[in-house]
């Protein structure tokens, strides 16, 4: 039958959508204040939308419904999520409920290696993760402690030297280590050793 004088029905309520105030998605008209995810209710908009068949969902709603499941598939970067949707009506527990895993893993990921092969700062023996590493004397260093063992100056891979597993700025360790006698480090005499 035609729609006489008037516009497309609204996906969500039925009622008829005249174009002021249409919002199309996936080939459906919605009024403005219509546009809400099925599940949340959240105002939805053309980069948080996401459809499936019929539906429209937001991408948190669409994600914990129809994304995929179990460890590593969270919101966001390294997180895991164990929201089950339940308190927005999502029944997300179909099918058979699987077997538990085993507490300790059989083949640990590598992630798992990579936490567990944290290299150790020489000079505070804490953890260095890669964000705050710095090479020097073919030893891993926090930032803050890369700096010569005797003046405390922060230390650059110009002005950096090591002896013994430790790093010393270049003034430091040619007072200390290097050479001495007549046109080596100021002396005017001879150093005699015992």
């Amino acid at each position: 039958m035609p729609n006489w004088g008037g516009g497309a029905k609204c996906g969500a309520c039925e009622k008829t959508v005249y174009h002021a105030e249409e919002i199309q998605c996936n080939g459906r008209s919605f009024h403005k204040t219509c546009f809400l995810c099925m599940a949340c209710r959240k105002a939805l908009d053309s980069t948080t939308v996401a459809a499936h068949e019929s539906e429209i969902y937001c991408k948190t709603c669409y994600g914990r419904k129809y994304g995929p499941k179990g460890i590593g598939f969270g919101q966001g970067a390294g997180c895991l999520s164990t929201d089950t949707g339940d308190h927005l009506g999502l029944n997300l527990q179909q099918g058979s409920p699987k077997p538990a895993r085993p507490s300790t893993p059989t083949n640990p990921s590598k992630f798992a290696k990579m936490m567990v092969d944290v290299d150790k700062c020489p000079r505070c023996g804490k953890s260095v993760y890669a964000a705050e590493k710095i090479m020097g004397g073919g030893k891993p260093w926090h930032k803050t402690c890369f700096r010569c063992a005797i003046c405390g100056k922060s230390l650059e891979s110009t002005n950096v030297t090591d002896k013994d597993g430790e790093l010393y700025c270049k003034v430091c360790y040619a007072k200390n280590f290097g050479p001495k006698g007549i046109g080596f480090g100021g002396l005017t005499q001879v150093e005699k050793k015992e």
